[in-house]
């Protein structure tokens, strides 16, 4: 499928299989997100445009290349926010937007809560960030903001996505690429992924201990 990228690097595979574990707790669960994190903004990045440019060592001047066009990172609310870090290790000139969902349990549509994009002015590149791709209602809400924005580029960055919702983003955003760790098997009755790894919000913030 076209602009769809799983991303197979030994290090991912790696990484995503302790992310999965029910056992791993909510400081670790971080600290593996955020190392996939790296691994998918690196994938997602390899196009980006340079300029040229030339700086001082301590010794006599360099010729070097550094990214020309303004990046900008939007994690979906609430687990998106556990992207966010990594990306600016990599990335520190990026602008950091928000946008916020919540699922209807009932219908399993997305209703938004939250959004901080400026009037005009958009970014040229923006890196939406949601580590679950399940039914797609929520990434194809937060493309059509990204969009109605005003930016050209975007790409939608997952830990794992479910085949619905990996076909309607395609179907609605044919030009978004998306970049994923590993596409699943199937959505349950429920709207959540198989086999998944269950509320990537809830382990990130430990939110479980308190239910």
């Amino acid at each position: 499928m076209r602009n769809v990228h799983e991303i197979h690097h030994p290090l991912v595979q790696h990484h995503l299989a302790r992310l999965r574990d029910r056992e791993t707790d909510s400081a670790e669960f971080r600290r593996l997100l955020q190392r996939l994190s790296l691994l998918l903004a690196y994938e997602a990045t390899q196009d980006l445009d340079l300029r040229d440019t030339t700086v001082r060592t301590p010794l006599s001047p360099a010729r070097g290349r550094v990214i020309r066009p303004r990046i900008g990172v939007v994690p979906i609310l609430r687990a998106g926010l556990g992207m966010v870090d990594p990306i600016l290790n990599l990335i520190p000139d990026a602008e950091v937007w928000h946008l916020g969902f919540y699922r209807d349990e009932k219908t399993l549509q997305p209703i938004e809560y939250y959004r901080k994009l400026p009037q005009g002015d958009p970014v040229e590149i923006s890196l939406v960030l949601d580590p679950m791709l399940a039914t797609g209602g929520s990434a194809v809400a937060a493309l059509e903001a990204v969009y109605a924005w005003g930016v050209k580029t975007v790409k939608l960055l997952a830990m794992i996505a479910a085949p619905e919702g990996v076909r309607l983003v395609h179907k609605r955003f044919p030009d978004t690429q998306l970049y994923v760790c590993a596409i699943d098997e199937r959505l349950n009755e429920h709207g959540f992924i198989l086999p998944g790894l269950g509320d990537a919000g809830d382990r990130l913030f430990n939110a479980h201990a308190a239910s």
